[in-house]
């Protein structure tokens, strides 16, 4: 485990061992579950443990999206741990804004912009994902979604692990597309 994963779990652990009348009282109910989702939003890999915080975190949900981030955020300052620093304070923030939507199929939804009726995914992370998965409390080490090709070209997010054939599988369609423009160029 990175140090800085251990870092942020760490720190939100002391919410249920710190100080003396904490430690006498465990917490429970949304409190509880809201220090759980904390951690386990802090990893692209979180363990079986973390099942029901994030299953009460992602179902914090409305028709907006700024509503939607706002009340998750409001659910994570519920662990005691949220404001005792400013980095973590900023990890609540950017774990409200980030979680959920910075995996390849969220990127792929959100990032597409049409350029002369094509449709183009950004290659870019967006501001959100990048202070999400840089903090220095979380470890999305091998978790993150990698980019295959270039906008202009049909590229796109894969999870990790598909990686190298969604690769393979981009080339091949690229040589083939370039190859019929070839002959349809060298015929007309």
């Amino acid at each position: 485990m990175e140090r800085r994963y251990f870092t942020a779990a760490a720190t939100v652990l002391a919410a249920f061992l710190g100080g003396a009348a904490q430690a006498q009282d465990e917490l429970s109910g949304d409190t509880r579950l809201a220090c759980e989702a904390v951690l386990c939003l802090s990893t692209g890999s979180p363990p079986a443990e973390c099942a029901p915080a994030l299953r009460r975190y992602f179902s914090i949900s409305h028709r907006r999206l700024a509503q939607t981030i706002r009340l998750r955020d409001s659910f994570l300052r519920l662990c005691p741990t949220a404001q005792q620093t400013p980095q973590m304070s900023a990890l609540i923030t950017a774990q409200a804004q980030g979680a959920g939507r910075c995996d390849a199929a969220a990127l792929n939804a959100a990032l597409q912009g049409a350029e002369r009726g094509a449709v183009q995914v950004d290659n870019r992370l967006p501001a959100h994902c990048m202070a999400y998965v840089t903090h220095a409390y979380t470890d999305f080490t091998g978790t993150l979604p990698r980019y295959v090709g270039v906008p202009e070209r049909g590229g796109h997010w894969v999870a990790p692990l598909e990686y190298a054939h969604a690769q393979r599988v981009y080339d091949a369609r690229i040589l083939a597309e370039d190859a019929a423009r070839a002959s349809d160029g060298g015929g007309s």
